[in-house]
């Protein structure tokens, strides 16, 4: 059983006080906090091993290519992929808009659909609005109902529109429910449409397997999940590979040039063009390492439990809108508004009580608009998170009710 109160104290940020009070960190869907092994890598990375990678035969150079390539092959353990399908990017947004304009916009053509859904992210949805400008093809949406997609409409829809590629979220961060990819998938391999997914969200929470849930193109970060900002991954598919172009070239990614011709390299170096940010991805090896240790199923298991705790409780107070209610295939990400108060003014108070959340669209402004709403508050737990942060949470939005109420 994971004891969430001795995991918070492998975090220092959490020794802060804010206001006097202790941090009650709830916007791990926005990006989670770091524990000592992952700082510590930093910094050791700069004091021990600085140097530029797959650039000098020298000590420093060798051993930063080995920690970094190391990392790649973590990676790609943690998932389930072959090393030569990772390719390391600066957070999910650039992951997408590596696949968008480094693959896709090869294939589609003015004829394509591209078929979203109404609960993505804006990473998700604005790199398909700009190449849909430039080559003209549609954009459709899967509806979202009670928080969920239908499976039906999804094989309605690939089967009568010629739909090139479906991109999905694997979980919403604003209704924290799972999409089933491995069906999804399944519905996509029958009529040849490709699958790409925004794993953001589930990358932190869920046991992955890219080649056991078929998708052509996985994207996620990090600084989601324990490691340093600045560090994102893209699973590419082995035989995408090849037909991928770099979306950022230079430095790095060739094998020679002349005056004439230009030679790409034939491997994931192709693809990561520049300087990388290697101590970054260097210390992320460590927040796997850490998340290994405790196990992400057992995460998983504890997270559903707090989950359920947090809705019980979230429940019982009077004039409160929750977003999805749902315990089954979901995340511990929940929104919902309180009636009559807006969301800013929420999570300003509650910050007064040192407890940190999230009040916006939270890049879904498509979804908020299906939902009728402006905007919404928004608590996301991860391992640190505990029954006494949900109790807390509680007592400021009564207190919240109580203040701005009257």
């Amino acid at each position: 059983m994971i004891n969430a109160e001795e995991i918070k104290k492998d975090f220092p940020i959490f020794k802060r006080k804010i206001n006097g009070k202790e941090i009650i960190y709830l916007d791990n869907a926005a990006t989670s906090m770091r524990p000592s092994i992952v700082i510590d890598k930093v910094k050791e990375f700069y004091e021990k091993h600085n140097a530029n990678i797959h650039r000098g035969l020298y000590t420093l150079s060798e051993e930063a290519t080995e920690l970094y390539e190391k990392t790649r092959e973590k990676v790609a353990k943690f998932i389930n992929a072959d090393k030569e399908e990772i390719i390391f990017t600066k957070n999910t947004t650039e992951a997408i808009n590596y696949a968008v304009f480094g693959y896709f916009s090869r294939i589609l053509n003015k004829n394509d659909t591209v078929l979203l859904t109404e609960m993505e992210h804006n990473s998700n949805v604005v790199p398909w609005k700009v190449l849909s400008k430039k080559i003209g093809f549609k954009i459709g949406y899967l509806n979202v109902d009670d928080s969920k997609i239908d499976l039906k409409e999804l094989n309605e829809k690939l089967r009568i529109k010629k739909v090139k590629v479906l991109a999905i979220t694997h979980a919403s961060n604003v209704l924290g429910n799972i999409n089933p990819i491995k069906e999804i998938s399944k519905i996509c391999r029958k009529y040849n449409t490709k699958l790409l997914v925004d794993g953001a969200q589930a990358a932190p929470h869920l046991s992955l397997d890219v080649h056991d849930l078929n998708c052509d193109f996985y994207a996620f970060s990090g600084h989601k999940m324990l490691g340093p900002l600045g560090v994102g991954i893209l699973y590419v598919k082995k035989d995408f590979l090849k037909c991928l172009t770099p979306f950022i070239s230079g430095g790095g990614t060739v094998l020679d040039v002349t005056k004439e011709t230009l030679k790409f390299k034939e491997d994931h170096e192709k693809f990561e063009g520049g300087t990388p940010n290697i101590a970054d991805v260097v210390a992320f090896s460590s927040a796997i390492d850490y998340l290994n240790k405790i196990n992400i199923d057992k995460i998983k298991k504890y997270e559903e439990e707090l989950t359920k705790y947090a809705l019980s409780e979230l429940n019982k107070i009077n004039d409160i809108e929750i977003y999805n209610n749902h315990l089954k295939d979901r995340l511990g990400v929940i929104a919902f508004n309180l009636k009559n108060i807006h969301a800013h003014d929420v999570a300003s108070l509650l910050d007064e009580e040192g407890i940190c959340v999230r009040a916006s669209h939270h890049c879904s402004m498509i979804l908020h608009k299906k939902l009728g709403i402006n905007g919404s508050v928004r608590v996301s737990f991860y391992i640190y998170n505990t029954k006494k942060d949900v109790d807390k949470l509680i007592s400021g939005l009564l207190k919240v009710k109580k203040v701005l109420e009257k």
